[in-house]
C-alpha cells in the first residue's frame, strides 16, 4: 500500500546535480561579475525546473535540490547565530580527494532566531502541489568535524552550555520551518554512521573524544531539538557514510549504532544507506520499532550504472525478514550532490535513477 504522508514509497535524499546555467552563474558571481540578486534570480529559475522534473518523475517529496547552497550542512550551520564560516587547516579528506578547507565555527551564542533557509523553504512551497520537503544538517555535525577547538572556549568555557544551546537553537529553527508551513523535515548526520567505522573511532579518540559518550551525547541534544515538535510534521533522518564527488568516508553496518538510532531517538524515519558492501547487511532492521519506517536506499547515487529492478525487489523482501514491509520505503542511498560540485553521473542517469525509484515503489506497494 502506498503512503499518504512522509516519508513515501518512492523518495528521495533531496540533493541534485547543479545545472550548467546554476553554476556558469555561480561562477560570475564568485568573480564580482554578476550581483547577489541576479544569481537568486538563476537559482529561482533552475529550481522551478528541477520543481517540474521531480512533480514528472513522479516523486511526491520536492526539494529545491539544495541549488542554493555549496554545502549540504556548513550554508546551514554558518547561518546560525553565532556561527561563522572559516579558513581551516585542510578540508575533508575523501578517498583520494579533499574538499575545500573551511568549516564552521561558534563564535558567539547560539540561536536561531530567523535562518535564512525558512526563505528557501517558502519558495519550495509557492511552487509545488505535492509536499515540499525540507534537508538540514543534524547538530552533531557543527561539532563533529573539527571538535571543540571550533567552539571559543570564551563563549562556552563549560561545554555542557554547547550543548544545550545547540538543541535549542535547532529546536527554534525547526519551529521556524513549521510555522512557515514545513510538514516534512529532514536532518542529515553522517555522525551515526561514523560512529560504526573503527577508523573513524580512533580519529576521535586520538583527538580527546570517546565515541562511545560522544554518540549519547548527539542523540541527547537532537532529542532536545525534537522536543515538542508538532505531530504533524514528519522529521525524518538520513545517516550518510560520506558523499563527495562520488567517493565517501566510513564503512560499517548499522548493528552497532541501530537501538540507539531506532529507539533513543525522537524521530519518524530514517534514510539508510545500504548501496554495497560497506553499508553491511539488512538486520540491524530488526531494532527498528513498530512506529517507524526506513526508506532503503538500494539506488547508488555515485554513479551512473542503473540497478536490475528484480534484485532491487529481492534486497527489499530480504529487508522484510527483519521488519514489516510496510514500514519500508525506497530511495537512492544519497543526494547525487552533497556539494555543488556533485557526483560523477549524469543528469538524465540522474532522473533515471529517481524514476526507476518510483517505478520499483509502485510495484512492490502499488499504485497511490
Amino acid at each position: 500500500m502506498q503512503r499518504k504522508i512522509p516519508p513515501f514509497r518512492a523518495d528521495h535524499v533531496g540533493s541534485i546535480l547543479r545545472t550548467a546555467p546554476l553554476k556558469e552563474a555561480r561562477a560570475k558571481k564568485l568573480k564580482g561579475e554578476i550581483t547577489a540578486d541576479q544569481l537568486k534570480a538563476v537559482e529561482d529559475e533552475e529550481i522551478k525546473k528541477i520543481i517540474a522534473k521531480q512533480e514528472e518523475v513522479g516523486l511526491h517529496a520536492i526539494t529545491d535540490g539544495e541549488f542554493r547552497r555549496s554545502w549540504w550542512h556548513y550554508d546551514f550551520l554558518s547561518q546560525l547565530d553565532g556561527v561563522k564560516l572559516a579558513e581551516v587547516e585542510t578540508g575533508i579528506k575523501f578517498t583520494g580527494v579533499t574538499t575545500k578547507a573551511e568549516a564552521p565555527y561558534v563564535y558567539a551564542k547560539l540561536g536561531s532566531k530567523h535562518h535564512p533557509h525558512i526563505e528557501h523553504f517558502k519558495f519550495v512551497k509557492e511552487h509545488t502541489k505535492r509536499t515540499p520537503k525540507m534537508s538540514i544538517p543534524s547538530p552533531s555535525m557543527l561539532h563533529y568535524r573539527g571538535g571543540s577547538k571550533m567552539v571559543d572556549s570564551k563563549v562556552y568555557p563549560k561545554f555542557e552550555d554547547f550543548w544545550h544551546d545547540l538543541g535549542l537553537a535547532y529546536r527554534e529553527a525547526i519551529k521556524g520551518f513549521y510555522d512557515a508551513g514545513c510538514r516534512y523535515l529532514q536532518i542529515d548526520d553522517c555522525s551515526m554512521a561514523y560512529f560504526c567505522d573503527d577508523k573513524q573511532r580512533q580519529m576521535l579518540i586520538e583527538r580527546g573524544d570517546d565515541p562511545d559518550q560522544l554518540e549519547k551525547l548527539y542523540a541527547q541534544t537532537l532529542n532536545t531539538a525534537l522536543e515538542g515538535r508538532p505531530s504533524d510534521m514528519a522529521i525524518t533522518m538520513h545517516v550518510c557514510r560520506g558523499n563527495f564527488r562520488s567517493t565517501f568516508i566510513a564503512s560499517g553496518g548499522y548493528e552497532h549504532i541501530a537501538d540507539l538510532m531506532f529507539n533513543k531517538i525522537n524521530l519518524d524515519g530514517y534514510f539508510l544507506e545500504w548501496d554495497n558492501d560497506r553499508s553491511g547487511d539488512l538486520a540491524p532492521l530488526r531494532h527498528l520499532p513498530k512506529n517507524k519506517t526506513v526508506v532503503v536506499g538500494l539506488v547508488t547515487s555515485k554513479t551512473g550504472e542503473m540497478e536490475d529492478k528484480d534484485q532491487i525487489k529481492r534486497r527489499l523482501e530480504e529487508a522484510s525478514k527483519y521488519t514489516d514491509i510496510e514500514q519500508l520505503c525506497l530511495s537512492p542511498q544519497c543526494g547525487f550532490a552533497s556539494t555543488e560540485e556533485g557526483n560523477s553521473i549524469t543528469e538524465q542517469q540522474q532522473w533515471d535513477k529517481l524514476r526507476m525509484v518510483v517505478e520499483v515503489a509502485e510495484e512492490v506497494w502499488g499504485k497511490a
